[in-house]
Parts: structure tokens; C-alpha cells; sequence
């Protein structure tokens, strides 16, 4: 395997950190630690930034909101660092923070600062030199989801979460609240949206009690080991982590979920390696999880079109803002056709009735 599992790059344009500032600060904070501060910039991701911090012998990894952000709540850094510091004591894959900063005047927005764990990250197109055969790619999905099951076996009130979410009325404050994101960050028009977001919420299940859930629990938020990608070492990104249905977690699973017999288009849009040979298929996805939590999942499709539909809205929000200016970043230009690819790949579902 390649030795440059989860490459940094040259920080992009507009996004630079003040490194005077930010040197002091951390090595007036942190316990032994001494410049020169060195920092790259991990290049994926379309939310909150991530970037690597070298100081002196340490390396550390910041992560702050986006610029040009409109939503403070949906950036909360200090919520984040509040759930990691109890998380990480319960469950193994939660990286340990180091040091939250809610002071703006350092890099110009609250920021914390969190331990680095090494490792592979595999997104849809796999890293030079990495290859992964039938078996590993089906042991490496099971792992995925057995992990997720072992996450919303957690007791959260002993963990000092119970803070984090109300569980109660949640499946639907999310379809109403994704809904009225949707509106809110609308710039085209996408007619399958409407007609899932109508759909969704005529059609809401019952609800299946509370956990800690993440939230966007994909491929490419997982940290695997080089040496064995069937092993997580680190789950990331928990910026929408709370108290809320289990399956609802699970939709936002299947929502990322492409699978080989899915349409070229969806394939293209893919999120992480899920669709090589080998890989469990949603359906086996969700038998999966029945079996290792023994939950049933009375309506998948339900889960799944929601989990399109909120990554949709999550794509759209990021598509408005640099519609509106707040961003420039390339990557953003044509994103308005992935939500109108997932808007279909939802109703299409719905249409058929099957994952």
C-alpha cells in the first residue's frame, strides 16, 4: 500500500491561517509543545475545514467552519469538541480533542484542536497503489456497519451525553427541518425535491428510541488501517452528532450507499468505494444491521429516500453559498446536479418501493 494514505496539500486560496497567532496561542495551551508551526491543509471534505498542524514533534489536527459561513449553529466548534471529549472515553473510534479556542481574533472564528490517527481513508476513487479484492471490500462493509451498530449501543447517559439531542419528536423535526433547509438554500428549480419532501413527510414511521448518532457516517468520515482497511481506527467528522433514532442514522448511511447495479450517473456521484465487487448492497446493509442490533427495520425505503434527500439538502446548502459569493471554491460550481441526481435517485425509490 501507498505510504501517503490521507494526503495533506498547499492550503487553498482564502482559506490561510494566521500562523503568528496561531503558534502562539497553541504553544501557550498545550503542554510541551514548540514551534515552528507548519500547516497544510487536508484537501476533501466540503464542510467544516480540517487542516494538519506540524508543531515541532507533534502533529495535531485543527478544524474550524467554513469561510463564508451564514449558519453558526450548524458549525458549533465548541458543541463538537464537547462531544468528542466524552465520546472518545466510550468509544474507541472517537478521536481524543486537545483544546477548544472560542476566542475570534486568533484565526478569526472558534476552532479546537483534536489527536491525529494514521491511516487510509478511501473515497470514490482509490489511492494509488491501494487495491481491494472481493473479500476485503465485503469485510470492509460489514465492519462499516457493525461499527454503526456499535454506536447506537451505547449508553448515552452514562457517556455524559444526554445533553446532546432530544429524542423525542425526532424523525420528524428532521424531514420539517430538512424541508424548510431546502427552502431556504433553493436556487434552482428541482421538482423530485418537492414531491420526496411531501412524501417523506406524509409518510413518517414510527419512532425507535434514542442514541448517539452520527449523522453523516459514510467511507470517507472513517479512518482505516493501512495495514487492514477491514479495521477502523478513527470515525470522523461529528459536527452533526446528537440523541436521535437509530434508523434515521442509518438512512443517512444508505442515502451515501451506491451500489453496482445503481444508474452510471448516481455511480459517477459516488461518495466512497461502496459499489466495488464484494461490497454489501443496501439491502444487505440493512440485514446487517437488524442482526447485529436486533432492530427491525420496517421501512427501509423510508430511511433511504430520506438519507438522499438530506445529503440533497446538505449539497444544496454548500452549492448557495458559493452561488451567493460566501465561497469560491471550484469544487462547488457544478454541485447544483448532484442534488438534482439525488433528488431523482430519491423518488425513483419511492416510486418503487425498494432500496
Amino acid at each position: 500500500m501507498t505510504t501517503d494514505l490521507n494526503p495533506t496539500a498547499p492550503i487553498r486560496p482564502g482559506e490561510e491561517l494566521p500562523l503568528e497567532r496561531l503558534e502562539a496561542y497553541l504553544t501557550a495551551h498545550l503542554p510541551d509543545a514548540a514551534g515552528p508551526l507548519v500547516v497544510e491543509q487536508f484537501p476533501a471534505g466540503h464542510s467544516n475545514l480540517t487542516y494538519l498542524l506540524r508543531l515541532g514533534p507533534r502533529e495535531l489536527v485543527l478544524r474550524r467552519p467554513p469561510f463564508g459561513n451564514q449558519v453558526k449553529t450548524a458549525h458549533d466548534m465548541g458543541r463538537e469538541y464537547r462531544i468528542l471529549s466524552r465520546l472518545c472515553t466510550v468509544f474507541p473510534a472517537a478521536p481524543r480533542p486537545e483544546l477548544y479556542c472560542e476566542d475570534e481574533s486568533v484565526i478569526g472564528s472558534p476552532f479546537y484542536v483534536m489527536e491525529r490517527r494514521r491511516g487510509l481513508i478511501l473515497r470514490k476513487t482509490l489511492p494509488p497503489g491501494v487495491t481491494i479484492d472481493a473479500d476485503t471490500a465485503r469485510r470492509m462493509s460489514t465492519a462499516l456497519v457493525d461499527n454503526l451498530a456499535l454506536l447506537h449501543s451505547l449508553d448515552y447517559r452514562a457517556a455524559g451525553l444526554a445533553e446532546l439531542g432530544k429524542p423525542e419528536g425526532y424523525v420528524e423535526r428532521q424531514v420539517s427541518g430538512w424541508t424548510k433547509r431546502y427552502a431556504a438554500s433553493r436556487t434552482d428549480d428541482v421538482p423530485t425535491m418537492d414531491s420526496v419532501a411531501q412524501w417523506l413527510s406524509a409518510h413518517l414511521p414510527a419512532e425507535s428510541g434514542g442514541v448517539v448518532i452520527h449523522n453523516d457516517y459514510k467511507y470517507d468520515n472513517l479512518v482505516l488501517a493501512a495495514e487492514d482497511p477491514t479495521r477502523i481506527v478513527a470515525v470522523l467528522d461529528w459536527e452533526m452528532a446528537t440523541i436521535g433514532d437509530p434508523l434515521m442514522d442509518l438512512g443517512s448511511t444508505l442515502g451515501y450507499w451506491v451500489e453496482a447495479g445503481d444508474s452510471e450517473v448516481l455511480r459517477r456521484a459516488a461518495f466512497g468505494p461502496s459499489a466495488l465487487p464484494g461490497s454489501l448492497n443496501r439491502r444487505e446493509l440493512v440485514d446487517r444491521y437488524q442482526s447485529q442490533t436486533g432492530r427491525t427495520v420496517a421501512d427501509p425505503v423510508f430511511y433511504y429516500s430520506f438519507g438522499l434527500f438530506k445529503l440533497a439538502v446538505i449539497v444544496q446548502q454548500i452549492y448557495a453559498r458559493y452561488v451567493r459569493g460566501n465561497t469560491t471554491d471550484p469544487r462547488f460550481a457544478h454541485l447544483n446536479q448532484l442534488v438534482t441526481i439525488l433528488g431523482q435517485q430519491a423518488d425513483q425509490a419511492l416510486n418503487a418501493g425498494k432500496l
